[in-house]
């Protein structure tokens, strides 16, 4: 995900989550005219964020801290949020991970960090081609983690259900879709409010301005693309240096894997079941099937992918490149959210 958040580190008694991964989410920006952006966030307070402050200051953040931040002319005004009730995503955007030359590459990525995929397996349980296709297919092998800064990405979504968006949202949808909207508009808050408190829990034990941390637009960082609360969760500290960073190939695998047994990765896996737990990464059947397929062409075995829906299972902490799980999710940059 130069980057502030790239030296990402904590002592080793943090409880840490990545995003490996979430309910799939598309989002889309619908513009906004600067007039109408300078009137909303002119008579709302802190620049539209009012709720979403006045929440974390109520959940125990510190007021100042959280004004400062909410305050501060890098974090954008909050104009609105228009989302969708059925987000979806194309499943051919996977498709080039299994191209010979990206296979080639995953193959490179294995090689290259052999000792810390091995390690994750040994210590885990969990297949290092299997790793090493999450890794490769989540960030290029930790060559692409994100630039974005992350707070402003979750704090958007974190602001579906805040009173005056919801009304927005209620008034464009039919009467019928109404529930549907409010259920959506719940369900964005209760996956993405924690996220937003986790940055900010990294940020003080870290030492950090939680505007520093970056990572992808939607929200993750790291080599695995964890979310916050997944960092706090499932961050391991594979090499002993009483820290935790997602950028390091020790620690970034050895986190990987701890997150796919908490979901439910054990020795002995049927094909089904263990495209429930991978479901718990990133909620896409696209997904589960690219990384399925590269871990066997890893290993040099012909694909073995079984194309139907994996059961719903208690939803993790992680994100994705276009899904909510709760690993890492996709953020859409003005006013839109699909």
């Amino acid at each position: 995900m130069s980057r502030s958040c790239r030296h990402l580190r904590v002592d080793h008694r943090l409880r840490t989550t990545l995003a490996c991964g979430l309910g799939l989410l598309a989002l889309l920006a619908a513009p906004v005219r600067a007039d109408d952006e300078a009137e909303s966030s002119g008579r709302r307070p802190h620049r539209g964020w009012g709720y979403l402050v006045d929440k974390l200051i109520q959940d125990g953040v510190p007021a100042d801290r959280v004004q400062q931040v909410f305050d501060e002319p890098r974090m954008p005004p909050f104009t609105g949020l228009y989302f969708s009730i059925s987000p979806h995503e194309s499943s051919a955007m996977y498709r080039r991970f299994l191209k010979p030359a990206s296979v080639a590459a995953a193959c490179r990525c294995r090689e290259r960090h052999a000792d810390a995929f091995e390690a994750a397996a040994k210590q885990e349980g969990v297949p290092a081609n299997l790793v090493a296709a999450i890794i490769y297919i989540e960030s290029g092998c930790g060559q692409n983690t994100g630039r974005e800064t992350i707070l402003p990405r979750l704090a958007r979504l974190a602001m579906a259900n805040a009173p005056d968006n919801l009304e927005e949202n209620v008034e464009r949808a039919s009467d019928d879709d109404a529930p549907k909207v409010r259920a959506r508009a719940k369900y964005l808050e209760d996956t993405f409010y924690p996220e937003v408190r986790a940055t900010f829990t990294i940020a003080e034990r870290m030492g950090l301005d939680p505007l520093d941390i970056r990572g992808s637009g939607s929200g993750a960082f790291g080599n695995p693309q964890f979310l916050p609360t997944s960092y706090l969760e499932h961050g391991v500290d594979a090499d002993g240096d009483g820290k935790v960073s997602l950028y390091d190939m020790n620690d970034a695998a050895a986190s990987c894997a701890k997150y796919l047994v908490a979901h439910g990765w054990q020795s002995g896996l049927s094909v089904p079941r263990q495209r429930n737990v991978i479901w718990e990464y990133n909620h896409s059947t696209a997904y589960i099937d690219a990384v399925l397929t590269l871990a066997k062409r890893v290993d040099g075995a012909p694909p073995v992918v079984q194309a139907s829906h994996p059961k719903r299972t208690k939803t993790r902490r992680v994100a994705k490149k276009a899904a909510p799980s709760r690993r890492r999710v996709r953020a859409a940059p003005a006013r839109s959210v699909s």
